[in-house]
């Protein structure tokens, strides 16, 4: 069998395969809750005293190399013992790099729930958003709800696969590391602006081509290209360098508004609009929204596979 068709594509199609039949189950250990732990440790050691943007970079950089290393050393001694445990390792590794199965069905429950009640609606979208929740009017949960599903196929499906694509699996799950990172420590409020810059920056890095690339995928698979221009300009606007491509792409492909003030640990956040029609969102904006998720999913798989095709045919055949 190939080098390619072993280490790059088998791992590939299968992990995302196990996560679209599985998902994340909550009786399955992920290493992302390794990774909390293990941040959250430093963060009580190193967040204090007078250094601590210099504590939060070091922190930063040495768990995401670490990851690197420990992932690409045991990936390495599989392979001595047997290349198909390394195969099989990274199938798994893969799997659970990938939340495409997760974050569709946490965004339809929001929805479901919302049509049950305001309050029950509040709590289920209160799962995937990193804000306070309780004041939220009906709109509000589902537009929280979809600006989630938008930022997260980059963040949990689109760059994962980029970074795999480039770097394998240490790659794939240093890149874990950086968003758990962000995601854990990279606010900017009392507590984390200095400790936490590095990470946010680092995150901002990383994500930088992948947002854009979930942009650009979004559009394609909606066969409307005259949303470019649309994402070009609403997604310079987010306060974040990269979560408003893929928002105004969905925010453009679904006619509707994103963004405006948010409530972050008891502190009001004044984000600009993203788009201009502030129309109510529903249940059929949703089922869109999944179809464009996963069309998008499949078409970055689509240009993976072609592009480990002609690197493999062309470079090294």
């Amino acid at each position: 069998m190939d080098t390619w068709i072993e280490m790059g594509l088998i791992p590939l199609l299968g992990g995302c395969l196990l996560d679209k039949l599985l998902g994340d189950p909550l009786w399955l250990p992920h290493p992302v809750v390794g990774f909390g732990k293990l941040i959250a440790r430093c963060e009580r050691r190193g967040n204090q005293g007078v250094h601590r943007k210099r504590n939060g970079a070091l922190t930063a950089v040495v768990l995401i190399l670490l990851v690197f290393l420990v992932s690409w050393c045991l990936l390495e001694g599989a392979n001595r013992v047997h290349p198909w445990l390394k195969i099989i390792l990274s199938v798994v590794a893969v799997f659970y790099c990938l939340a495409g199965k997760t974050l569709i069905d946490e965004v339809r429950r929001v929805f479901e729930a919302a049509d049950i009640s305001l309050e029950a609606g509040r709590k289920q979208v209160s799962r995937i958003v990193g804000r306070d929740t309780s004041a939220l009017s009906d709109q509000e949960v589902r537009t929280a709800a979809l600006e989630t599903l938008a930022e997260n196929l980059s963040d949990g499906v689109i760059a994962p696969l980029f970074w795999y694509f480039l770097l394998g699996v240490p790659g794939m799950l240093a890149y874990k590391m950086v968003n758990t990172l962000d995601s854990m420590i990279g606010y900017r409020n009392a507590r984390y602006k200095d400790f936490g810059c590095w990470a946010a920056r680092i995150d901002d890095v990383a994500n930088y081509l992948p947002a854009r690339l979930t942009a650009l995928l979004m559009v394609l698979v909606s066969g409307r290209w005259s949303l470019l221009k649309f994402v070009a300009h609403y997604g310079r606007m987010h306060a974040s360098p990269n979560s408003g491509y893929p928002e105004a792409a969905l925010a453009g492909i679904l006619n509707c508004r994103f963004g405006g003030p948010h409530e972050y640990f008891g502190e009001t956040v004044y984000k600009p609009f993203i788009g201009s029609n502030p129309r109510p969102v529903n249940s059929d904006d949703m089922r869109r929204a999944i179809c464009i998720n996963r069309l998008a999913e499949g078409g970055m798989v689509l240009l993976m596979v072609a592009g480990y095709v002609w690197f493999w045919g062309n470079i090294i055949g």
